[in-house]
């Protein structure tokens, strides 16, 4: 089982905190009388109380970083390529969509609303504990249309213009399938970049989204795992918004690309 490390690093601020101040409360102050009392010098604190002190601030400013403000992720899979890569190391925006407790996931602050378009990082549906990152692309109350590989919001088709074939010498440290086409698409207010396998069998579909949740998809339309084969995302499971790239290495394949470094997510 994937351990939590949410949990886990609230957890070890809480210990490091309740240890940190039950010792400067109770017994520190036992051990000075002690040591005036038997004309001693100052003792010196415990192991434990020691580390705790000086573990306890640093790991409340990361708690604190990581679940308000930004928080690292790593991208395993290629289903937003050409947007995301193999390898990518991203910074996810967690104040974009409000402030939740960590570990409850629960919303304490509203702050914004996701709009079509956004890449977002979110809990898979069928297993919370998997994060996932895709394209925004429903909103609650939007009927979504996927036919012959061209997608429809409200009835209306999105606007698509071919860029060519995504060919090897596009991607560093992997490679498309051969027949890959490169489509730039407008959704919302800015232009995007996906990929269409020619070879690939089109899913023809719609969806009603409903209140309290939203429909995603992957940039890597026939390669992705998505809203399509498994539904929709609840509100309770958004994470984030993606804002950046800080760093891209492919550990099975020892490869990297540092131009990818401060690119921004669109």
């Amino acid at each position: 089982m994937k351990p939590d490390f949410s949990l886990l690093l609230v957890l070890l601020t809480g210990l490091t905190g309740v240890i940190w101040l039950f010792d400067s409360w109770l017994l520190r102050r036992r051990r000075m009388d002690r040591a005036v009392q038997k004309d001693l010098q100052r003792p010196r604190d415990p192991v434990l109380v020691e580390y705790s002190r000086s573990l306890f601030p640093i790991l409340l400013i990361v708690l604190l970083f990581r679940s308000f403000l930004f928080e690292p992720f790593k991208i395993p899979s290629g289903s937003m390529i050409p947007t995301l890569l193999i390898g990518d190391f991203i910074v996810v925006n967690k104040f974009a969509y409000g402030l939740r407790l960590p570990v409850l996931n629960r919303k304490v602050v509203s702050i914004g609303e996701p709009e079509r378009g956004d890449v977002v990082v979110f809990r898979y549906p069928v297993d919370p504990k998997v994060n996932f990152i895709k394209r925004m692309v429903g909103l609650p109350g939007d009927t979504i249309t996927y036919r012959d590989k061209q997608l429809f919001i409200n009835g209306e088709a999105l606007s698509t213009v071919a860029q060519g074939r995504y060919a090897s010498s596009d991607i560093k440290c992997d490679t498309p399938r051969a027949d890959a086409m490169l489509m730039e698409e407008k959704l919302g207010d800015a232009n995007h970049d996906i990929l269409i396998h020619e070879n690939s069998a089109g899913r023809n579909q719609q969806w009603v989204v409903p209140e309290g949740h939203y429909f995603v998809m992957g940039d890597n339309r026939d390669r992705s795992n998505d809203s399509r084969e498994w539904g929709f995302v609840p509100e309770s499971h958004l994470m984030g918004r993606a804002v950046g790239i800080w760093l891209n290495f492919d550990y099975k394949k020892g490869c990297g690309d540092l131009s990818r470094i401060g690119s921004g997510i669109h």
